[in-house]
């Protein structure tokens, strides 16, 4: 039936559903945009970042507020793989560091962590990841990550330390040392 405006039922209905289903499509657009907000300021609380690039570039490298604690372990995790393996000497000093940092078992955080000590990170991610460090180490407001560029360090040190030699005690490979140096100019430049 043909309406006085010209147009049948059949086509107004077609047009209204047309309307509905952009409507829907906008509100769960609205939606995602205010959960990644919310999503980039606790991500912001975390890490204690205001920089806005890099706040892209932690989210570019796949951490969230439920995998930023893993942050201060990617130095850590450069030292275990230097070599082209985490040892198992290496894997559970990597596992004792992140409980001791309030990474649980089974957490979200914990399995990213256990899929990086069986898959090494790209290079890329050491890098990025480091240099993100050295500006938090930098911030006033470290967040919740409580970062200290001697500690880690320190940390890294063990890692080395954990496998090489008679056992694993006073042997640090060439790849572990430079490793070690590159991390330690990184956060300690300042």
């Amino acid at each position: 039936m043909t309406n006085p405006d010209g147009m049948t039922d059949h086509i107004r209905a077609r047009e209204e559903e047309h309307f509905r289903k952009k409507d829907r499509e906008l509100i769960e657009k609205l939606r995602q945009a205010d959960a990644a907000a919310k999503a980039r300021r606790a991500l912001e609380q975390e890490a204690g970042l205001h920089d806005p690039e890099m706040l892209r570039e932690l989210d570019r490298l796949g951490f969230t507020p439920d995998t930023i604690g893993l942050l201060p372990l990617i130095p850590v995790l450069q030292v275990a793989w230097a070599e082209g393996g985490v040892s198992s000497a290496e894997r559970s000093l990597v596992v004792n560091l992140a409980r001791s940092r309030g990474i649980t078992a089974g957490s979200t955080a914990d399995r990213v962590l256990n899929e990086w000590l069986d898959h090494r990170p790209p290079d890329d991610t050491f890098h990025k990841a480091t240099r993100l460090i050295a500006a938090i180490i930098d911030s006033p407001d470290s967040g919740a990550l409580h970062l200290n560029a001697n500690e880690l360090v320190d940390y890294c040190d063990k890692i080395a330390h954990a496998s090489g030699g008679i056992f694993g005690i006073g042997r640090v490979s060439q790849e572990e040392r430079a490793a070690l140096e590159e991390i330690a100019a990184a956060v300690k430049k300042r």
